[in-house]
């Protein structure tokens, strides 16, 4: 049988982030997310030490453990010296390695990560590039972001950028050497694999829910599904 809390304990980060909780709250009372979301890191916390095979594959699969801003707020409250935050990191590393992301609806938007953020940085060399962020897909950022993208260069040339060219500044160009040794970081790491176990649980979960998937781009019925749903159920 797996045994979640032993898997967790191979994370350094949940070493750091679990000594032993006595349930005080001060965690939730400074945590910026419970004001928004129906979340409260000590009940995490608590859940986890417990170390309830049940209590911990349901914090995997739910909505919860995506709510954290990872802002560290807790961190310096907690009179034992736990961070919450560390133990949600851990928490969320385990569900996205063993697939359980994909059954909430937050959890599966870390294909929509992957295939932007992710695929950015070996693309451009930057997690976010303006220039690929589009205003069909970012309707928030007002009719102002369709000016800046069609005046790109002249925009960023006031502000000293070089746009896809050699230099400093904003936007410069990343020369191919130094993206080359972006991906063989990753390689090394495991953030690699990790993005094709991303994948790989992405691609079955479409066939599940029965949505089209392609092996890559956000031109897909899964991508745009994960990048737009809201249950709004979210928020207190």
């Amino acid at each position: 049988m797996v045994n979640y809390y032993e898997m967790l304990t191979q994370d350094v980060r949940f070493v750091e982030g679990l000594n032993a909780c006595m349930n005080c709250g001060v965690c939730t009372a400074i945590c910026p997310a419970a004001e928004f979301y129906s979340y409260d890191p000590r009940k995490i916390v608590d859940m986890v030490q417990g170390e309830n095979n049940e209590e911990i594959e349901s914090l995997l699969k739910s909505e919860t453990i995506w709510y954290c801003g990872e802002c560290m707020s807790c961190k310096t409250r907690c009179p034992r010296g736990n961070t919450p935050a560390l133990v949600v990191m851990a928490l969320r590393t385990l569900s996205q390695k063993l697939g359980f992301f994909t059954e909430s609806e937050k959890g599966r938007q870390q294909f929509a990560i992957k295939r932007t953020v992710g695929e950015n940085i070996f693309k451009y060399g930057y997690c976010v590039a303006s220039y690929a962020v589009s205003p069909e897909m970012h309707k928030e950022q007002g009719p102002i972001w369709e000016y800046i993208l069609d005046h790109t260069k002249d925009v960023y040339e006031r502000l000293g950028g070089q746009v896809n060219e050699l230099g400093a500044g904003p936007l410069r160009k990343i020369p191919e050497d130094a993206k080359e040794e972006l991906r063989n970081i990753f390689e090394v790491t495991g953030g690699t694999e990790f993005f094709k176990n991303i994948e790989k649980h992405s691609k079955k979960k479409a066939a599940e829910m029965g949505l089209e998937f392609k092996k890559e781009g956000l031109d897909n019925e899964y991508f745009i599904e994960v990048f737009t749903a809201n249950n709004k159920k979210h928020h207190i």
